[in-house]
């Protein structure tokens, strides 16, 4: 009798991906129809202007970067659209570690509000390898939003790059004194934000990021004492204080843990 021969299984299709701009527009509908009144009577309010805004909460803009994931292509496509929104999203999809120096510039460049620097600094341009140079750019930069966006990256990365030594912060230092004299709103701002970030690290960082704000707030120029007595109010501060000690309580415990681990390791 003739064996008749096993059913052939073919392999799946290779999943088509979708074009780019498809889903760009799949993405612009589901933030308008997150959209409302209340929110975007929000961005005037918290003193964001923007050309092109729907109105769509953070909260919203997060869960639909959820959905979305990770994707560069199609990060840099919703940038081109202008919408504020649109662009918001671009901070929690791009990829970081595809993120180059040209696009942080040309992005930068378009930064027309305190809103989408500090969100695109925050939430995706300090995890790039570019992070550290852009800082050294931007913060001698002359345009307002430019400046801004050297020292909220600054201080993103004071709150997020656990492996970068104190070194770099101490030195950064320099550079927070030189724009400390800026009296325009959103520079002050951002150099203080980078002075108060720095100063919350380490008791180390605390003490270098205080004597600075001690000279800033004996300043004769009135932004220089602004920026200074703001930091200095908070880094001397009971909270302040309290959570560095318990910074290095944690520490002093890493370490005694990591030299027992050794002496055990050591002894098999």
């Amino acid at each position: 009798m003739t064996k008749k021969p096993g059913r052939q299984t073919r392999a799946p299709a290779p999943r088509r991906q979708r074009p780019i701009q498809d889903e760009v527009q799949t993405a612009l509908a589901s933030l308008e129809e997150m959209s409302t009144r209340h929110d975007r009577d929000n961005l005037a309010r918290f003193g964001i202007t923007a050309g092109k805004a729907l109105g769509v909460s953070m909260a919203n803009i997060q869960k639909l970067a959820k959905r979305i994931g990770r994707n560069h292509e199609l990060a840099a496509a919703l940038w081109d659209t202008g919408w504020y929104e649109a662009r918001m999203l671009t901070a929690f999809v791009d990829e970081p570690a595809r993120v180059t120096g040209a696009q942080m510039d040309r992005w930068c460049g378009d930064f027309d509000n305190w809103g989408i620097c500090d969100t695109v600094c925050f939430k995706l341009f300090d995890r790039t390898p570019h992070a550290w140079a852009k800082v050294a750019q931007w913060s001698g930069e002359p345009d307002e939003f430019v400046k801004r966006a050297g020292f909220a990256l600054l201080a993103s990365l004071a709150l997020h790059d656990n492996g970068a030594a104190d070194k770099a912060f101490v030195d950064s230092l320099r550079l927070i004194e030189r724009a400390a004299s800026d009296d325009r709103n959103f520079v002050k701002k951002g150099v203080n934000w980078a002075l108060r970030s720095i100063g919350r690290r380490s008791a180390a960082l605390n003490a270098a990021a205080v004597s600075l704000a001690r000279r800033l707030a004996a300043s004769p120029d009135a932004a220089a004492r602004w920026v200074g007595r703001g930091a200095l109010k908070e880094l001397t501060s009971p909270a302040v204080i309290r959570g560095l000690a318990a910074r290095r309580r944690s520490a002093r415990s890493a370490r005694r843990m990591n030299v027992a681990a050794a002496r055990v390791s050591s002894d098999e």
